[in-house]
């Protein structure tokens, strides 16, 4: 850039000078370019804008669960069954069992082994521990006050089953020191639990239960303790709808999924559920906050209802027991298995449910299931097992089981 030369203008007397002088100033510095050049305004383009790739929405993970084909993305299945009812009988043949394996004490997993096959199918299994248990070597007794061997329950969680329930008539038949016994012979076997607690806290808490698809809460409820009276009013759930339905929607709350009422109620022996069974199930459906009821202790299958769009089993019968020669029903049971799926709201309901009706034979002691396809072979003989699987099926579908879509669970025809 050449020199600029400044001008001192003393006067303004002279304005044909001062303008000359403005002109050559501004000629300079534009043939510098000092002045910046202003853009033309015309020809000026708008940038294009930016594409933006929306991010797509992850697909979840199919997760179909075991059992049928699942009819959405999600599902998973929960079997469960009656009273594990042990009287002297069994534990005799258990003691059988694990002496002809060489084995030192009691082993029941011989008795149990035919559920396996269902649990397997099955992504969660529950089962309920009735009576409390005793040291490993005793001393054991029957009814009217139980004190079991304890491997009964080792057994349950070897056949496959991942929790117990523990609410029962016979709960307390020795003391809070049985009951603690018990809880602490399901947690040394690695066996979920509710119903029966330790402490006030415990029992304020809901039991979950997860499955790969599905958190699942299990509430349960016993009519009562043959008379006795526990000795604080928290160690035992009892059979109240209202405080079921508070914890069920404490278990919403926590996450749960799917919510399982569970009542150990009802008249011994009989075929139909009684009324406080029916009032205490339909009062648990109508709070909206239950995806299925189950119950047991009356050791007889009983009707299974499909209310409002939710299934009731009201009375699985016993998952052992012994062989009684007064009442045929005692030796029967059912296994259920629901399956539920999760639809596109993300709501859980039961899209599946289907029984395999049992029986419990001796010569040795077993529980052998009677459904159609035989899974076992023949249990006690083709007439006798026929018998029980028509007897079975009349009570399940007395209340219109069939008409709603429950089915005979043939475990041999599935993948």
């Amino acid at each position: 850039m050449g020199n600029i030369t400044f001008f001192r203008v003393r006067s303004l007397a002279k304005p044909a000078a001062v303008l000359a002088i403005a002109a050559a100033l501004s000629l300079s510095l534009n043939s510098c370019g000092v002045l910046a050049e202003q853009p033309d305004q015309s020809s000026s383009t708008a940038a294009a804008p930016e594409t933006v790739t929306p991010t797509p929405t992850p697909t979840p993970t199919p997760t179909p669960g075991k059992g049928p084909a699942c009819p959405t993305l999600r599902c998973t299945s929960v079997t469960v069954t009656g009273d594990m009812l042990v009287h002297t009988q069994l534990w005799q043949q258990a003691r059988a069992d694990a002496a002809a394996a060489g084995q030192p004490g009691y082993n029941f997993v011989p008795l149990l082994e035919g559920q396996r096959r269902y649990i397997s199918a099955s992504d969660l299994a529950i089962c309920h521990q009735e009576t409390p248990v005793a040291t490993p070597e005793g001393p054991f007794s029957a009814y009217p006050s139980f004190n079991v061997p304890p491997q009964i329950i080792a057994a349950s969680k070897d056949v496959g089953y991942q929790a117990c329930t523990t609410a029962s008539n016979h709960t307390i038949d020795r003391g809070t020191e049985g009951l603690l016994r018990t809880l602490d012979a399901l947690d040394a076997a690695g066996l979920k639990h509710t119903g029966s607690y330790r402490t006030e806290a415990a029992s304020k808490e809901i039991l979950l239960l997860k499955t790969p698809a599905a958190t699942v809460a299990v509430i349960e409820g016993t009519y009562g303790h043959n008379g006795q009276i526990p000795e604080y009013p928290w160690l035992v759930d009892e059979l109240d709808p209202a405080v079921m339905i508070a914890k069920a929607k404490q278990a919403r709350a926590s996450g749960a999924d799917i919510v399982l009422g569970v009542m150990h109620a009802g008249d011994e022996y009989a075929s139909e559920p009684n009324a406080q069974q029916q009032e205490t199930a339909h009062a648990l459906v109508d709070s909206g906050q239950f995806t299925m009821i189950y119950g047991h202790h009356t050791h007889s299958v009983l009707p299974i209802e499909n209310y409002k769009g939710t299934w009731i089993v009201y009375g699985l019968g016993n998952g052992v027991t012994e062989l009684s020669p007064w009442y045929v029903v005692n030796n029967e049971g059912l296994l259920v298995r629901a399956q539920f799926s999760q639809n596109e709201a993300g709501q859980w309901t039961a899209s599946d449910l289907a029984w395999a009706p049992s029986v419990i034979v001796r010569d040795p002691y077993r529980w052998c299931s009677v459904a159609s396809d035989a899974p076992q072979g023949v249990c006690a003989s083709p007439a006798a097992d026929a018998e029980t699987r028509l007897r079975t099926r009349t009570v399940v579908e007395s209340m219109g089981a069939a008409a709603a879509g429950a089915r005979e669970l043939l475990v041999t025809q599935e993948k």
